[in-house]
């Protein structure tokens, strides 16, 4: 009985990792310039964002995050870590999810990363999982307006961006963030 439910989920894992694989990937000057696109449009629509990216140590952008899932589901992107407004690493994010849930959507996020030991967590771990590791807050626009530069205190803000499609569902998901070579 087991086995039978530990070769099920290896099936749909793989599955997960098929979809992923289908998403075609950037080439790297063309990933520099969505991420530096989608990093000027947040920090000019949002005062927090800009805040953040005059103090913080870098920020990782994901421009177009690729997820869908029906019961199983799976979710990727590549990003472009910016330090110093030069374009210092590339990552990918990727996940798979389980559960209640159907859809497509795609979105984009940024990481601002406001310590240096978070920042050197990203890869010293070889890439982390979101949720394990250094703090995370995610920022949306209802709360938002509450942080000021005294509240701002975490290792790393999120924001989601961009989103499009529908996906709908509860689940257990997993993300992970990996350094590639571009």
């Amino acid at each position: 009985m087991l086995l039978r439910k530990v070769c099920r989920l290896f099936v749909l894992l793989s599955a997960v990792a098929g979809f992923s694989a289908a998403v075609h990937a950037e080439d790297r000057a063309s990933l520099e310039r969505s991420s530096q696109a989608a990093l000027k449009s947040l920090i000019a629509q949002d005062p927090v964002a800009r805040d953040l990216s005059q103090r913080a140590v870098a920020v990782l952008v994901f421009p177009d995050v690729k997820k869908a899932g029906l019961i199983v589901g799976g979710q990727f992107g590549e990003g472009v870590l910016w330090r110093g407004g030069k374009p210092a690493a590339y990552y990918n994010t990727g996940g798979a999810s389980w559960g209640f849930q159907a859809g497509v959507q795609e979105y984009g996020y940024a990481m601002f990363f406001m310590k240096e030991s978070a920042l050197n967590a990203l890869d010293v771990t070889q890439g982390f999982e979101v949720g394990v590791g250094p703090s995370i807050v995610i920022i949306d626009q209802g709360k938002g307006v509450s942080h000021t530069t005294t509240t701002i205190q975490d290792d790393i803000y999120a924001f989601i961006f961009n989103q499009k499609g529908l996906m709908a569902g509860i689940g257990i998901q997993g993300n992970k963030i990996t350094k590639i070579n571009k």
